[in-house]
């Protein structure tokens, strides 16, 4: 007879005739998932199984050889068919990176991205010579923006709003795990934003296009809530509602999406904000548009 396939979906009965090792899992979990669409198919691997042993990714390398049990071959198997459905590996995970911190995250909210740090180090940078700059970050999903800079500039007093009040559970969870001090509540850009004055407002607003929703990757389009993902008009209401609560000299610092920097770039300029800047992502992307309100 036919042995059963030891592919991940198959983990469960291969094992009842050979029990398999970290590295045969880690090797056959690679090629179902990279089957399945994944652009990091070893690395999706090695940080599911991880998470189903208990490991770091180098303990799974110092064990390589060691057999899994069917108990934790059954975890692992669930969380890589999570991940061959092209739900993102972060809500897979459960949590995820940003700077300097380690964040819950599931479809409450937008995954904190690398882009986003690009954000974080701007509003940072407006804001180092200030010794207790009032901030405000709209739209703050997980909290990693308004986290972020809690945690690199402590004498800030951090306020996030999000029109989602799941957002804001997830924001508050966040909030109690790193224990940094950032103030929640409800708000809506398109209503107005808190009077202030802020001498910085940072924003990751809603950018994607409904023209673009078909090209996104599954990851994206089928389990990130739409209403932090789509918005076609979010900085032209953004731009003048911070313009009228920023301190004089304060700052305005948002994320953009692919080419939107130039018509971003003009809108704060009609709007009164002046030093208007753009910065370049780590893929040199246009990524950041900034400026001030004039004193």
């Amino acid at each position: 007879m036919r042995s059963p396939p030891k592919t991940v979906a198959g983990l469960s009965k291969a094992s009842e005739l050979r029990a398999m090792t970290i590295g045969e899992v880690i090797r056959r979990t690679t090629e179902h998932l990279e089957s399945r669409g994944s652009t990091t198919p070893r690395l999706d691997a090695e940080l599911l199984l991880g998470k189903a042993l208990g490991l770091e990714r180098i303990e799974l390398y110092m064990q390589h050889d060691r057999p899994l049990d069917q108990a934790e071959l059954d975890r692992a198997r669930e969380l890589v068919a999570r991940r061959a459905r092209r739900e993102p590996l972060q809500y897979v995970l459960g949590e995820w990176g940003f700077r300097r911190l380690t964040l819950t995250v599931d479809r409450r909210a937008l995954i904190p991205r690398p882009e986003t740090e690009t954000l974080v180090e701007r509003a940072l940078a407006a804001i180092a010579g200030v010794s207790a700059p009032r901030v405000l970050d709209v739209g703050t999903g997980t909290g990693a923006i308004a986290l972020a800079i809690a945690d690199e500039h402590p004498g800030a007093t951090v306020t996030g709003i999000d029109i989602s009040n799941d957002a804001l559970a997830l924001a508050a969870e966040n909030v109690e795990r790193t224990g940094l001090a950032v103030t929640l509540g409800p708000g809506d850009f398109r209503a107005g934003l808190p009077a202030g004055p802020w001498d910085l407002v940072v924003s990751n607003p809603p950018y994607v296009t409904e023209r673009e929703r078909t090209a996104l990757e599954p990851e994206v389009r089928d389990h990130e809530p739409e209403l932090a993902l789509y918005g076609e008009d979010s900085y032209a209401v953004l731009v003048p509602a911070a313009e009228r609560v920023l301190a004089p000299g304060g700052l305005l610092a948002v994320e953009v999406g692919d080419d939107q920097a130039a018509p971003v770039v003009a809108l704060f300029e009609s709007g009164g904000l002046c030093e208007v800047t753009t910065t370049r992502d780590l893929a040199g992307r246009e990524r950041v548009v900034e400026g001030r309100r004039a004193d």
